[in-house]
C-alpha cells in the first residue's frame, strides 16, 4: 500500500473543510480513530449501519447531527496531524483492527481478515518472503544434498508470457527481487485484455479503487473505470517501473518444452513477420489471462454474411454504426456494455439473448469522482486505505455466504438459502421497477436461476436501452447467419447490416492454444483433457517443473478484483523462485499428493456452491459439468494459502544434478520495440 501523505503545516483549512464535507462518513470515522486514538468514534451514536446493496453508503446511516459532529472532529484532527501532532493509533494490533473493520462496515468482519489487512493496509510489513513456513523445507530432493550452494541471480532467467496485468505484476515483483526476466508479448503494446477490447462501453464492473495495483495508485476519474482510462493506467504503470526494456513485443508464444537434462524450458515464439525463434529459461510464468482468446460460435452461414461481422474483442477501429441495423448475439458482460453505448447511434438494434442475467443497480456507474475525494486521498492519512477496504469487503467476501447451498432450503429452484433469496427479491424488485409497464421484457429478462449463478452484472443503462422503441430483445435461439442477417430456430429472419458476436472467450481451455510439454514428453493439453484443467493453488501442476500460472484453474474470483488474486499468485511464485535460488535448486515440481488433495477440496467445496446449480449454463463449467474457472474460496482464504511456499509440497532437483549448459549465443530473446 502507498505510504501515508506527508504532513503539511501550511495546509489550507478552508480547503480541508470543503473536502471533508464530501468524505465518506464510515471512512472518516476510521481516520478519527487513528488520529485521536479515541475509541468513542467506534461506538454509538457514530457506529455506521450496514451498507445495503453495492452502494458506498456515504452518510453511514448516521443522523444529520452525528454526521456534522464527525466531519467537524475529522477536520480538527486532520489539521492537528498536519501541524505535527502524531497519530494516536498509527498501527493498530490485529484485535483492534478487526473491531475497526466491523465498525466501519456496520456488520461483523471475521477475525481472520485482520492479519491480511494488517499487511494490505500497510500496518505490518510482510516478513522476508524467502523464509519457509515452520517445519517446511524438507522437500524430497532428487539425487543430491538438501542444501546445495545458492545460485547467482545472474545465472537464472524467468520467461513471462504476456504483458497484461498479470505479466506486469510479475515483472515488477521479479525486478524487486533482483531476478532476471524477459516478457514475451504477442501484441504491440502492454495491457492485454485492456489493449484488445476496444468496443464501445468497455470498462470494469469492479470499482476503480479496488481494480488497482496495491503498489501503484491513481486518481481515478470515475467510480468504475472505462476502457481507455484502465488501459492508460496499466500502460502508465509499465512506464513508471520502466518495464518496456524487458518486454519483447510482437512475439506470440506457440510452445514451451521442459528439458529433463538441463532442467530448463525452451520457449518457442513467432514474430509478427512470421519468423520463429526460441529462448531458454529456468522458469516460465504464464500470464495470458482468462479472457484472452475469443470464442466464435460454429453457426451455419457464418462466412456468408455480407456486412461486418466480428467478436467484441476485435471491434473495428473505423466502424461507423450511424443509422445501421445492428445485431448483437449474446447478453453477457460485454454485450451489456455495448448495447447501452450504441443504442442511440444505430438505426435499429436487435439483441439475441440465450439466457437472462441478474443485474444489480449501480447508481454511480458513470459518476465522476469530485476533486474533494481526490484531495482527501492525497492529504488525509488512512483515508485511502479505509476507502479501499470498504469497497473490497462489499464486492468480495461479504457475499460468500450467499453462494452456499442450504440442503434444507425449500426453494432450491429459485435460490440457495435465506440470504441468496433476499438477493433474489432485491434484484427482481429492481428489474420490475426498471421495466415497469413492459411485461414482455420482464418475462424475458427475469432469470429462473439463483442470483450469483453467473457473475452479477451492473446496470449501466441496460434496462433503459431495452425499453427503447428501436431495440428488440429476441430470446429464441440463434440457428444461423444468412447473407442479410440472423436466423433463429423458429425460422425467423432478422435483417442486419452489422453483426456483433458477444459470445465470450475460451475460458475453459487454459493456456490455449499453446503447446506445453513437461517431463517425459507429457502434453499439458492431454493431461488436462483439453478443458479439465487442474493446478495446485491454481498455480502449478505435477510433471511441469518451474511452470507457474497466473489466473490459472479455479482462481477466478466470484466477485471483486482479479488484480488482488493476481498479486497473491505472483507473491507465491516469486517466493518460490527466491527459495530455489537460495537453496541452489534447479527445479521444483509439485508433488501428486498435495495436488490431488487440493483439487479434491476444490471440487468438494464447489459441490455445495452456486456454480454447480443445474439451473443455468455458464462458462465457469467445462464440458463435463465441472467448475474449472471459479475459485470456491473466500479471498481471505486464498490470501492465506498463497502467503508462504511450503517446499514439502514439491520434489526438488538440486543444480548439481542438472546440466550447467546455459543459453547459447543467439538464443536469448532480443527486446523488440
Amino acid at each position: 500500500m502507498p505510504d501515508q501523505p506527508a504532513p503539511d503545516p501550511a495546509l489550507d483549512r478552508d480547503r480541508l473543510a470543503a473536502a471533508v464535507e464530501a468524505g465518506n462518513i464510515p471512512t472518516l470515522l476510521m481516520v478519527l480513530a487513528h488520529l485521536t486514538g479515541d475509541d468513542r468514534w467506534l461506538d454509538d451514536p457514530y457506529r455506521p449501519t450496514r451498507t445495503r446493496g453495492l452502494g458506498e453508503h456515504d452518510d453511514g446511516g448516521l443522523t444529520a447531527e452525528a454526521q456534522a459532529e464527525v466531519r467537524a472532529a475529522a477536520a480538527d484532527a486532520i489539521t492537528a496531524w498536519h501541524a505535527g501532532r502524531p497519530a494516536g493509533l498509527p498501527e493498530p494490533g490485529e484485535a483492534q483492527l478487526q473491531v475497526m473493520m466491523s465498525t466501519c462496515m456496520g456488520e461483523p468482519v471475521p477475525p481472520e481478515y485482520a492479519s491480511m489487512m494488517m499487511v494490505e493496509m500497510g500496518f505490518l510489513r510482510p516478513p522476508d518472503q524467502t523464509t519457509p513456513r515452520t517445519g517446511a523445507g524438507t522437500a524430497a530432493v532428487r539425487g543430491g544434498p538438501d542444501d546445495p550452494a545458492p545460485a547467482s541471480h545472474d545465472e537464472f532467467t524467468v520467461a513471462i508470457i504476456g504483458a497484461g496485468v498479470a505479466g506486469l505484476i510479475a515483472a515488477v515483483r521479479l525486478r524487486e527481487a533482483g531476478i532476471p526476466f524477459v516478457v514475451l508479448e504477442k501484441n504491440d503494446d502492454v495491457g492485454g485484455t485492456w489493449l484488445e477490447n476496444r468496443y464501445p462501453g468497455a470498462g470494469v464492473d469492479t470499482p476503480s479503487y479496488i481494480y488497482s495495483f496495491s503498489f501503484y495508485q491513481r486518481a481515478w476519474t470515475s467510480h468504475y473505470g472505462k476502457r481507455d482510462e484502465v488501459f492508460r493506467y496499466v500502460r502508465d504503470m509499465a512506464d513508471h517501473y520502466r518495464l518496456r526494456d524487458s518486454i519483447s513485443f510482437g512475439c506470440e508464444v506457440t510452445s514451451a518444452a521442459f528439458d529433463d537434462r538441463t532442467q530448463h524450458w525452451t520457449v518457442r515464439y513467432t514474430r509478427t513477420d512470421g519468423t520463429t525463434t526460441t529462448l531458454t529459461a529456468n522458469a516460465v510464468i504464464t500470464a495470458v489471462g482468462l479472457h484472452n482468446r475469443p470464442k466464435v460460435p460454429n453457426l451455419p452461414g457464418l462466412d456468408s454474411f455480407s456486412g461486418p461481422l466480428f467478436h467484441t474483442a476485435r471491434w473495428p477501429a473505423d466502424l461507423d454504426l450511424g443509422g445501421r441495423r445492428v445485431a448483437v448475439v449474446g447478453t453477457g458482460a460485454s454485450a451489456m456494455q455495448v448495447v447501452p453505448a450504441v443504442a442511440d447511434q444505430v438505426g435499429h438494434l436487435t439483441v439475441f439473448q440465450r439466457s437472462p442475467q441478474w443485474v444489480a443497480p449501480a447508481e454511480n456507474y458513470f459518476t465522476a469522482f469530485s476533486p474533494d475525494v481526490h484531495w482527501l486521498m492525497n492529504h488525509v492519512p488512512f483515508y485511502y486505505q479505509w476507502y479501499r477496504f470498504r469497497l473490497a469487503w462489499t464486492f468480495n467476501d461479504r457475499n460468500h455466504a450467499a453462494f452456499q447451498k442450504d440442503p434444507d432450503w425449500p426453494h432450491p429452484e429459485r435460490s440457495l438459502n435465506r440470504i441468496n433469496d433476499g438477493h433474489r427479491r432485491f434484484f427482481a424488485d429492481y428489474l420490475r421497477d426498471q421495466l415497469a409497464g413492459r411485461d414482455d421484457l420482464i418475462e424475458k429478462c427475469l432469470p429462473d436461476y439463483p442470483p450469483f449463478g453467473k457473475r452479477i452484472l451492473l446496470d449501466n443503462g441496460w434496462y433503459a436501452a431495452l425499453r427503447r422503441d428501436d431495440v428488440t430483445l429476441v430470446t429464441e435461439p440463434v440457428a444461423g447467419i444468412t447473407a442479410t442477417g440472423v436466423r433463429t430456430a423458429g425460422g425467423d429472419d432478422h435483417p442486419a447490416d452489422v453483426i456483433v458476436l458477444s459470445t465470450g472467450f475460451e475460458q475453459q481451455r487454459f493456456l490455449y492454444p499453446m503447446q506445453i510439454t513437461g517431463r517425459a514428453g507429457a502434453d499439458l493439453r492431454s493431461v488436462w483433457e483439453d478443458d479439465d484443467a487442474r493446478a495446485y493453488l491454481g498455480i502449478t501442476t505435477p510433471g511441469f517443473p518451474n511452470l507457474f500460472m497466473t489466473y490459472g484453474p479455479n482462481t477466478n474470483p466470484g466477485g471483486g478484483s482479479t488484480i488482488f488474486i493476481l498479486e497473491c499468485q505472483v507473491h507465491y511464485i516469486v517466493q518460490a523462485l527466491q527459495l530455489m535460488l537460495d537453496r541452489g535448486l534447479a527445479a521444483i515440481d509439485c508433488r501428486r499428493e498435495p495436488f490431488d488433495d487440493y483439487n479434491v477440496r476444490v471440487d468438494e467445496a464447489h459441490s455445495t456452491m452456486i456454480w454447480t446449480h443445474p439451473g443455468m449454463d455458464t462458462y465457469y463449467r467445462n464440458s463435463r459439468g465441472r467448475v474449472v474457472t471459479n475459485m470456491p474460496w473466500r479471498v481471505v482464504d486464498y490470501w492465506h494459502m498463497t502467503r508462504t511456499v511450503d517446499l514439502d509440497d514439491y520434489t526438488a532437483t538440486p543444480r548439481s544434478q542438472a546440466s550447467r549448459s546455459r543459453n547459447i549465443p543467439g538464443t536469448v530473446v532480443p527486446i523488440v520495440h
